[in-house]
Order: C-alpha cells, then structure tokens, then sequence
C-alpha cells in the first residue's frame, strides 16, 4: 500500500458522558477518562500501525469546555505522534469554532490545522495531497465543497470535511452537500465528520467514510464505535477497517422474562442474556438500558418492585462482569389475568371499552400541564402532552396496571 492514515471525527475530547449508571463511583470515575482513553488508544493505533498520516475530521473539542488541561493532553499525544514521523491533520468544526482551547493552543511541529480556505498538504514527495476546510464561524449554512480545490490527475486526494452531508434526524444542517457531488470532485478518500453514526459509501472511484463518533456519551449513541484505518493503493483504491477504540459502551437489551417464575429464574434468565455482550476482541466496559418483559404473577411483582428488580439485575451483570444497569424498564402483557376477583372484574371492565380511556387522559392532562409549570424550561417542550400524546396514552396505561397492581396486593 502506499499510503496508511487513521481517520476519526467528532472526538468532544472530555466531554462528560451522561448515564443514571454514573451513581456507581467505580464507574463515575471509568468514564470520566473515556473520550481521553479512546483518543489515546487512538493515537496508539497510530503508532502500532505505523501509518503516514492521522486525520481528525473536526468536533476534535467540545464548545462549552474550557479547561486548558485538556489543550495539554491532546498537544501531548500529537507529540507522541510527531516524535514517530506521523503527521496530523486537523479541521475545525462547528464545535470547534466556538471553541476557546482551540484559538489559544499551540500544538507541535507536523501538526497541521487547516484553515477555512484548502492550501493542500503534499505527502509522499507530491503523489498524495491531503485537503481540509475548517470551520470559521459555528453556523455553516453552505456547502463548503466548492472551496476544495479539485483533485489533480495522477495525485491520490484525501479530503477532509466537517458536514451533515444530506441531513440526519439527529444532527443539525452544517455545511450541506451531497455524496454524489463529492464523489465528482475527483478525490480518492473523503475524511468525513459531524454525522455521529458510522457509514462508508463507495462512489465509483471514490470512497466517503462518516467513522461515526469514537467513543459514545450516552445511551443514543449506543453501540460499538470505531475509527478507521484506511490504506490507499498507488491506483487510489482504498481498504478500510474498523477499529474499536471506545472503553465503555452504551447499549440497550430486551431481557425476555415471560417464564420466569421467581427470582432465581430471572437471575438465570439474565445470566444467560448478558453474557453474549461481551467481545473477547474490545476491551470495553457496558451500561446497559433494559426493557424486562415479564408475564403472569411474578410479572406484576417485578413492575411493582422495580427497584429492587434493577438491584437483582445489577447482581446478575456483575456475575458475568464489567457491566452496569443504567436503567430498567419493566413491561407486562394487558391480557395477563390477574388472581384478585375485585382486580379481575375491574380489569375486564377496561378490556372491554366500557371505561373511556380518553377521559382519563383528559384528566391526566391538567394535572400533568401542572406539574411540567414547575420543571426548568428546558425541559418543558420535552414533556408537553399537546405535542406529545404517546406520553399521555403511556401514563394512562402505567396508571391503570399500577392501579391493578394495588388492588390485586392488597395495598
């Protein structure tokens, strides 16, 4: 091959990772350090591999952080780099731009941050040309595609670009174009960002990679998360391959608990459903969100004890190692007969349509608009039932079964 690089994006070097699981102080601490540890496995890929080239695609920082220490860490670890003959290559993203460390960090020699305008970087005495435009304001409502220069023939041109591509349901608009326009720019790599979901396109001769974020801060950005490395043939043909950098891992799971009858059968049951979590391959810890679906008596006695169901599950993750129970959900089946006559007959009553459910989210409805005047106003939209009326049908629901659960108890 005649050109190796590591490529990664939407770094958000010590951004805090966000997880009800970070109660546990073992675990506070793990991820405290993990956008560092990842970037540093990063690095150490780098120079493992012994690649030409590393290139961060933008969002390397996160705007609202401040603290310089983390200026320090990453100048070190481009030193680290530079001190092996690697060369970095960094564009500004919409993060970045807003970014305090990012104007006031001096970083090492063969370290080079590209400006908003594409002053190419020869490599490989002149047969590889390495292109960046960096963000310079933090809303970049054009497509910045037309500032690249356009690949040169006989040249292998690696491009780098902070951009939403098409759009993402989850991402803001920043520096839109299309994949298609990209792939007719005559490039043989585009080195992409902001998009936090890996995907790899190949466009005729031209192959774009979002790597996705490296290491996930929450639970909706669970999932495995890499960066890549890629290798370039003197035709321009590009091998990329996943590498798994992250040390903790968010995922969501559905414990199947319907013939459980007792705890012992749960445990067993999550035993049983946790272990395949692990990879020997990725050194990662896992917090887990978990939606226990459960049937019958014992079905009630976990929706009725969920506490202490999160308890029992957390043992039974520790028994199969390095995982945390961030959350637990437990769901019931409607039809599930309940054994109390009074539940019973009650029950069949609201099976049978005979008590309007409608009204019932009608009431729910003032007393829910009540209680949402006294959260932040941040969290008002989030909450609002005239915006949101799967969140009124879910209390309803949750309602009636824990109105079914009291009777049926006794309580």
């Amino acid at each position: 091959m005649m050109f190796r690089f590591v490529h990664t994006a939407d770094v958000h070097l010590d951004s805090p990772l966000k997880s009800l699981a970070l109660r546990d102080p073992d675990l506070a601490e793990l991820v405290g350090v993990a956008t560092r540890t990842a970037f540093r496995r990063t690095v150490d890929l780098c120079l493992s591999e012994q690649v030409d080239a590393f290139i961060i695609a933008g969002d390397l920082y996160d705007g609202s952080l401040r603290s310089m220490k983390t200026a320090r860490f990453f100048a070190e670890e481009m030193r680290r780099l530079t001190e092996a003959d690697i060369s970095a290559f960094i564009i500004r993203g919409n993060h970045d731009a807003e970014s305090v460390i990012t104007r006031e960090m001096t970083l090492p020699e063969g370290v080079h941050v590209f400006s908003n305008t594409d002053k190419p970087i020869p490599m490989k005495d002149g047969a590889v040309a390495i292109h960046g435009v960096s963000f310079k304001d933090v809303l970049a409502p054009e497509s910045l595609l037309p500032k690249y220069q356009p690949g040169t023939p006989g040249v292998i041109d690696i491009g780098a670009m902070h951009t939403s591509l098409d759009g993402s349901p989850h991402h803001d608009v920043y520096a839109p174009c299309s994949t298609t326009d990209l792939a007719a720019h005559g490039y043989a790599y585009w080195a992409l960002g902001h998009i936090h979901k890996r995907s790899v396109i190949r466009h005729n001769e031209c192959t774009i990679v979002m790597p996705g974020i490296p290491q996930g801060r929450h639970i909706n950005e669970d999932g495995l998360k890499s960066v890549s490395l890629v290798s370039v043939a003197t035709n321009g043909a590009c091998e990329i391959e996943e590498r798994y950098v992250a040390p903790v891992r968010f995922e969501r799971l559905e414990l199947d608990a319907s013939d459980a009858a007792d705890w012992p059968a749960l445990i067993t049951a999550a035993v049983e459903t946790f272990t395949p979590l692990h990879d020997a391959t990725v050194d990662q810890d896992i917090i887990l969100r978990i939606t226990c679906r459960a049937g019958g008596s014992f079905g009630r006695t976990l929706q009725r004890d969920v506490e202490l169901l999160e308890e029992e599950l957390q043992s039974a993750a520790s028994r199969v190692g390095r995982i945390y129970i961030e959350q637990v959900v437990c769901e019931i089946k409607e039809s599930t007969p309940v054994e109390n006559s009074r539940a019973s007959d009650l029950s069949a009553i609201i099976e049978s349509g005979k008590i309007d459910r409608g009204l019932i989210a009608t009431r729910l409805q003032g007393d829910l608009l009540q209680l949402i005047q006294r959260l932040p106003a941040e969290l008002r939209a989030e909450f609002d039932p005239n915006s949101n009326q799967d969140l009124l049908d879910r209390l309803t629901n949750d309602g009636i079964t824990d109105l079914l659960l009291q009777i049926e108890h006794g309580d």
